[in-house]
């Protein structure tokens, strides 16, 4: 049986569990946090954090939504969806560290339902994490992947597999040829198994997000960098923007189903720069990361 209420509990108490993760992390980081009403109906609660020494902004944002008809991008693909009331749940993170050492990373755990009198529902779940390095290290890639595959475990022998291939091919920039960066996993209309079952996927990928991500922050927030880490992360991170913007699908939605413009485009970092053609010097930490760490692969085995 489908239990909203239990979902929902579950979500606010992990973005609270995960900013103030941060918060303890960085003395210096400045959290605000926005309670807000959607017109159309539901709303949420913003999170966001910037000014640390560690993290330059990050957000943890939760939002439960809900209508009469759904947006453009949901029916598109799902034309079954259309003349259904719906109800969409989820928390979308996205943390921009200052130390260009340090990798940006995103989750997303989400559930959607719709609804007509007189049909059974048509529910199912989403999200999953990834990594967005500079300047990649395997034994952070490895880490990353094997917290993922524990992520995974119990929920099918092949599911790491499956959502890791997913991943890598869901973060991908088409038009640059390139992925995002290292990956994670990625799963969406998940109801195989009935409702306990997706819901425990959903608990366990959230609950491994601190796991995947706080040893790797810890390890690289002190190494030293100058002025050439700095603009390249900076250059980096145009690719985040390129992708939010063209590709993502929550993204969309949110904009279509008329959810909050601020909250939703709180994933966009604080600073970022484009320079015309760029290409790495052969060689360098900067072109490893392109011939080494933009290309999938096994990390389980690096």
């Amino acid at each position: 049986m489908i239990d909203i209420d239990r979902i929902k509990q579950y979500l606010l108490g992990l973005q609270s569990q995960i900013s103030d993760a941060m918060l303890q992390m960085d003395d210096n980081l400045v959290l605000r946090e926005d309670e807000w009403q959607r017109e159309g109906g539901g709303g949420g609660r913003t999170r966001v954090m910037n000014g640390g020494n560690i993290f330059e902004q990050g957000g943890v944002n939760f939002s439960h939504v809900f209508g009469d008809t759904l947006p453009a991008s949901a029916t598109a693909s799902r034309p079954e969806l259309a003349g259904r009331s719906f109800q969409a749940l989820g928390n979308s993170l996205v943390v921009h560290p200052l130390n260009p050492y340090v990798p940006t990373t995103h989750m997303n755990v989400r559930f959607f339902v719709a609804e007509k009198e007189g049909e059974d529902p048509i529910w199912w779940f989403g999200g999953g994490f990834d990594l967005t390095p500079y300047y990649g290290f395997k034994e952070d890639a490895r880490h990353w992947h094997e917290t993922a595959k524990a992520a995974c475990e119990g929920f099918g022998d092949d599911s790491y597999a499956k959502y890791k291939k997913w991943c890598d091919d869901y973060f991908y920039l088409k038009h640059r040829q390139e992925p995002r960066g290292i990956g994670g996993l990625f799963y969406d209309d998940l109801n195989e198994g009935g409702f306990e079952s997706c819901f425990s996927f959903m608990q366990s990928i959230g609950d491994h997000f601190l796991k995947a991500y706080l040893p790797i922050v810890e390890k690289r927030k002190d190494v030293e960098y100058g002025e050439r880490e700095r603009n390249f992360q900076l250059y980096r991170r145009g690719r985040y923007v390129e992708f939010n913007l063209v590709y993502d699908r929550g993204t969309l939605f949110g904009l279509q189903s008329g959810g909050r413009t601020e909250s939703i485009l709180m994933s966009l970092p604080p600073l970022v720069r484009w320079e015309y053609d760029y290409r790495p010097e052969p060689g360098s930490a900067e072109a490893k990361l392109y011939d080494v760490f933009l290309k999938p692969q096994d990390w389980l085995t690096v």
